[in-house]
């Protein structure tokens, strides 16, 4: 190996794990912001323009207000947060799963000699 790879490899040992925590940490959130969305999906009185409620508006809704202008109500029913929510759980686990593409760089970094 030679000093160029050995230089990169170093680094890629130490900006991973970070990154996949970090990573995991914010997608995870999402989903989970994106579960409670769903969930007041049933509860349309709940105006979530106060209190904690623009917790879990604020991060969401530019995503679900363009994907509204895309895909209509099916029945009066706002689908918008479950394709949210598939299309963030598909990249989490794409990315930092246990099959993601940063899980399986940082496993062949570090089973590699330095």
């Amino acid at each position: 190996m030679t000093g160029s790879e050995a230089d990169t490899l170093a680094l890629l040992r130490q900006i991973l794990p970070p990154v996949h925590l970090v990573l995991g940490v914010l997608l995870s959130a999402w989903t989970l912001l994106f579960l409670f969305r769903i969930v007041l999906t049933w509860y349309p009185q709940v105006d979530l323009t106060q209190g904690l409620w623009r917790v879990v508006a604020i991060p969401t809704e530019p995503l679900l207000a363009f994907t509204r202008r895309l895909i209509a109500p099916i029945g009066g029913v706002d689908v918008t947060p479950v394709i949210w929510l598939g299309l963030i759980s598909l990249v989490r686990e794409l990315l930092v799963g246990q099959q993601g593409l940063i899980t399986q760089v940082m496993i062949r970094a570090s089973v590699l000699p330095a």
